[in-house]
């Protein structure tokens, strides 16, 4: 596709943090769940299965053409999926930008009829719509219990090891629109080296919605989910290494399937506290969906 049919929203609706791997929206329900070694982060139950896959018949006619309609969703690059289906049949990592509240249902209508998984922010599955997300494959990321972390750890080389798809979003967190690719964290790269699974590149890219789009419903983009190669680590490198040297190319690899140049982009590859740039203004949104 030609490089200027590619879009950036520049919006300043959104309360986008300092820190790029901060959250704007706020969770108001506190479940009380602990995530700690006794929690089942991957819930491999007969029990859970069938019910994933009764909502996921749900999903699959109703909610995946809404998501389409949506978000005027294209998919490029489909056919690395039938490439590399061998890879993916014995359990594969993909890792995207996140940049709307639909975007999974993007992923996972990509996956099908594979059900797909996702580390997500503890304090979601302590929401109020924790259920939801638990069903449609939410694991949360624990952050306060070292036994719990251990447990999630061992879920998800179980959850891998029997050909599981496992989303990660390394820039941590939501910001919807928004066109640069954020800082990644080092944490899908562990993922992928400690369980010797490659990662699949995946990014969310704009285009300008058509006048209907744009005048009637208000919509600032439409999203085009670029499909990009597996990608592995670097067996010669020592662990820590590999893995700073492995989310460097998955960043700069995510940031060309979003057909931006690295001048364009603006943003370190890896996380390091790192602070928003300004690119196109100084001023956002207040007061949006629990901004604070």
């Amino acid at each position: 596709m030609p490089k200027k049919e590619y879009f950036d929203p520049k919006t300043n609706e959104f309360p986008y943090p300092e820190d790029t791997a901060s959250h704007y929206l706020e969770v108001k329900k506190n479940m009380g769940i602990a995530f700690d070694k006794n929690y089942p982060f991957v819930d491999f139950s007969k029990g859970m299965k069938f019910k994933r896959i009764m909502l996921y018949i749900i999903i699959t006619l109703i909610v995946f053409p809404m998501t389409y309609i949506r978000l005027g969703l294209k998919v490029e690059n489909r056919k690395n999926l039938r490439k590399y289906r061998h890879l993916i049949k014995n359990g594969i990592i993909t890792c995207s930008n996140h940049v709307h509240l639909w975007d999974y249902l993007a992923i996972m209508s990509l996956a099908w009829p594979k059900l797909t998984n996702v580390l997500v922010w503890d304090k979601n599955i302590n929401g109020e719509m924790g259920g939801l997300m638990r069903l449609v494959g939410g694991i949360p990321i624990p952050l306060d219990d070292i036994a719990g972390q251990q447990r999630q750890l061992d879920d998800v080389k179980e959850l891998l090891n029997r050909g599981g798809w496992l989303q990660i979003y390394p820039e941590a967190s939501m910001w919807e629109y928004y066109r640069p690719i954020r800082p990644f964290k080092v944490g899908t790269s562990y993922y992928a080296i400690k369980n010797n699974k490659p990662i699949l590149p995946l990014a969310f890219s704009y285009r300008k919605p058509n006048w209907l789009r744009r005048v009637i419903f208000r919509q600032k983009a439409v999203f085009t989910l670029n499909v990009g190669e597996p990608m592995w680590s670097n067996p010669d490198l020592p662990f820590d290494k590999a893995k700073e040297e492995l989310t460097i190319r998955l960043h700069d690899e995510v940031a060309h399937l979003a057909h931006l140049t690295p001048e364009e982009n603006m943003y370190e590859p890896i996380y390091n506290n790192s602070k928003r740039i300004d690119y196109y203004t100084d001023t956002y949104g207040v007061g949006y969906k629990g901004s604070h």
